[in-house]
C-alpha cells in the first residue's frame, strides 16, 4: 500500500513538471528571436548599462564622495551584473591581472590608497555583435577604454589607460502585470576581461 502510494505521488509530481519541462525544451529548439528593431532598442540599452557603470565606478573612486552616496552607487552598479561576474584589474608595475568579484572590486575601489583618484571611460562601443546562444540567450562584448589617475599625498601621481571587454548578455524574460505575463527583453553584464594596459 505504501509503495503504491509512492508510486502515485512520483507520477502527479512528473506529470506537474512535464509542462516546466516542454516549455523549457521548447526555448532551446525555437529560442525567441530579436527582431532588428528590438536589436536596436537592446543594444541601445547594454550601452547605457556601460555608461552607468562608468557613472557609478567614477563616483566610487572619487574620493570626495560621501560614504552614504558611494554606498548607494554600489548597490546600483552591482544590480547591473550577472550573479558570479568578475572583474579585471591590471597595473603597469605587473605583468598579472587579478580578478575580483563585483562587490569586492567596488569596495577596493573605495578605499584605494590615494588622495586622490579620478577616472574616465571613453570610447565604449560594441565590438563583437550579439550572437544567439545554445540556451536561446544573446551574448556580445563591448569595448571601453579606461583612463585612471591617482595621486598620493606626497603628490606623486600614477596613471594609466587600460582597454577592457565587458560581456553582454540578453535574455528574454516574463513579468507579471495587472494579472497578464508581460514578455520582455533583459540585459545584463557579465565579466569585464582586461585586453591591455598602456601608459598614456
Amino acid at each position: 500500500m505504501k509503495n503504491s502510494r509512492n508510486i502515485i505521488i512520483s507520477l502527479i509530481l512528473l506529470m506537474m513538471s512535464l509542462p516546466l519541462w516542454a516549455q523549457t525544451e521548447a526555448v532551446k529548439v525555437n529560442p525567441p528571436k530579436l527582431t532588428p528593431e528590438r536589436k536596436a532598442a537592446v543594444d541601445s540599452l547594454a550601452l547605457e548599462k556601460v555608461r552607468d557603470l562608468s557613472k557609478y565606478i567614477t563616483i566610487i573612486g572619487n574620493k570626495e564622495t560621501p560614504l552614504s552616496e558611494s554606498a548607494r552607487a554600489i548597490d546600483r552598479a552591482k544590480e547591473l551584473f550577472m550573479e558570479g561576474s568578475q572583474i579585471g584589474v591590471s597595473s603597469l608595475s605587473r605583468n598579472e591581472v587579478k580578478y575580483y568579484t563585483i562587490e569586492k572590486y567596488l569596495y577596493r575601489l573605495a578605499s584605494l590608497n590615494y588622495d586622490q583618484v579620478n577616472i574616465d571611460w571613453f570610447d565604449i562601443q560594441y565590438v563583437s555583435d550579439l550572437e544567439l546562444q545554445p540556451d536561446g540567450r544573446y551574448v556580445g562584448v563591448i569595448t571601453i577604454y579606461q583612463k585612471f589617475e591617482g595621486v598620493t599625498k606626497e603628490g606623486l601621481v600614477y596613471k594609466d589607460v587600460t582597454k577592457k571587454d565587458v560581456t553582454v548578455y540578453v535574455e528574454r524574460k516574463e513579468t507579471q502585470i495587472a494579472g497578464r505575463l508581460i514578455g520582455f527583453w533583459d540585459v545584463l553584464l557579465g565579466d569585464i576581461r582586461v585586453k591591455e594596459t598602456s601608459y598614456k
